[in-house]
């Protein structure tokens, strides 16, 4: 066919395409939100992620249909969830399902996939482990934002495996063919999405190397408007967070045992006796905290200690909003969110050190003591970069890529709901 026969039919099917798509402000009146569990024990990242998404698509009069593999606070009075309507996995019904549904993880691939939302027009997931797997159809848009890759499958598998229990009682061969089979799962079910939204770089490269999929970074909100920065800082070094061992809250007590500084420590879980055996003179855990005394506490410290490879790390991040800086591994999402000293001061929130080791810690501490840098870095620098994280600010990144996904969705709908002559494959 001659080229300019070519050139308008492609303008015709251009010019249907445009009728047929909606304008880019429109968003479908049936929106479903999936996530991997709704329970009390469960309130971390992850879950102020879904809560910012809800309020958001609930502020465009788009109140989306929930979705979880469990749901334990729609019920629960105080909860933001408490009277609405959450659709479930088969996993609801069986013992212990709610309170304890990671012991069901063989089953979870399945089980995500058993929730119908064939209803909705658009399905957002957030998903760390199987939410992403929901079903969906070729007319549907299903746009994931992905806080990591299964860590226990991937990456980490032998990490996880060296400190399981059952692994040591002779369950190991069992749980390698269990996590390969959700490798392979895990895989295949994100080839399945339409658009994907990483946390972080880290996350976006693990997502490339272990899904071989593009996905647009777009970072979690963080409530920075909790923290004071205006006050006096002390002496004491701060280190927060789950006492579980990918953390490395070991390194942490290993080198203030060494640098004999002052450190507390915040946080409870199953590594908190082996570290109160493990801590010297110096170093202070004082277990679980109250919103109010964490946020006194990263207001006044002099530093925030954090040693975990963090595929974002909320916790770094409420630490500046505190006006604290960050010594940190300069490895993972902190590379997103810590700009380290050792490049432009005047600018800095912190400093990075570049091995996971007691010694590559201490080495960075001692630097920031000697030639002490924390009274060169500005509080209010601090917290102004750490403004960048709000929720306000995620919002409003989440709201644009949510209507340029749609749009390209509708146009990939329109071009193929256009008429059969338009077909390449018919012409003669």
């Amino acid at each position: 066919m001659p080229l300019l026969q070519w050139a308008e039919r492609l303008r015709s099917v251009l010019r249907r395409v445009g009728e047929m798509a909606p304008r880019q402000e429109d968003l479908p009146q049936r929106i479903a939100l999936a996530h991997e569990w709704f329970t009390p024990r469960s309130a971390g990242g992850a879950e102020l992620v879904v809560h910012a998404i809800d309020a958001l698509l609930c502020s465009l009069d788009r109140s989306p249909q929930l979705a979880a593999l469990v749901d334990g606070e729609s019920s629960r009075s105080g909860s933001w969830l408490f009277g609405r309507n959450v659709r479930t996995s088969p996993i609801q019904h069986l013992p212990w399902g709610i309170s304890h549904v990671q012991q069901y993880l063989p089953l979870l691939p399945l089980a995500i996939e058993q929730i119908d939302l064939s209803d909705a027009e658009l399905v957002i997931s957030s998903s760390h482990l199987v939410a992403k797997g929901v079903l969906t159809a070729p007319d549907q848009l299903h746009l994931s934002y992905v806080h990591t890759p299964v860590r226990y499958a991937w990456d980490q598998m032998h990490a996880y495996l060296s400190r399981s229990a059952l692994a040591r009682r002779g369950f190991g061969p069992l749980i390698r063919w269990q996590l390969h089979a959700l490798r392979q799962w895990d895989q295949l079910s994100a080839q399945r999405v339409d658009h994907l939204l990483a946390n972080s770089r880290f996350t976006a490269r693990r997502i490339q190397k272990f899904w071989g999929r593009q996905a647009q970074v777009l970072h979690p909100p963080v409530a920075v408007d909790r923290f004071r920065w205006e006050g006096a800082r002390d002496d004491v070094y701060l280190c927060l967070g789950r006492l579980v061992p990918y953390k490395r809250v070991d390194l942490v007590v290993d080198a203030f045992n060494q640098l004999g500084l002052p450190l507390f420590v915040v946080g409870d879980g199953p590594e908190r006796q082996r570290l109160e055996a493990l801590a010297g003179p110096t170093v202070t855990l004082l277990g679980w905290q109250s919103q109010e005394q964490v946020e006194a506490l990263m207001s006044s410290c002099r530093a925030f200690v954090y040693a975990g490879l963090e595929d974002f790390g909320i916790a770094p991040v409420e630490a500046m909003a505190a006006g604290a800086p960050v010594i940190g591994l300069g490895r993972g999402g902190l590379l997103d969110t810590v700009r380290c000293a050792t490049e432009v001061v005047e600018k800095a929130t912190g400093v990075l050190f570049p091995d996971q080791s007691v010694g590559s810690l201490v080495e960075a501490v001692s630097w920031f003591e000697q030639n002490r840098i924390w009274r060169q870095l500005d509080a209010g620098v601090i917290r102004q970069w750490a403004e960048r994280f709000r929720p306000e600010a995620f919002k409003a990144r989440f709201e644009v890529a949510l209507r340029q996904a749609w749009t390209a969705h509708q146009v990939r709908c329109a071009v193929a709901a256009s008429g059969p002559a338009e077909m390449q494959a018919l012409q003669l």
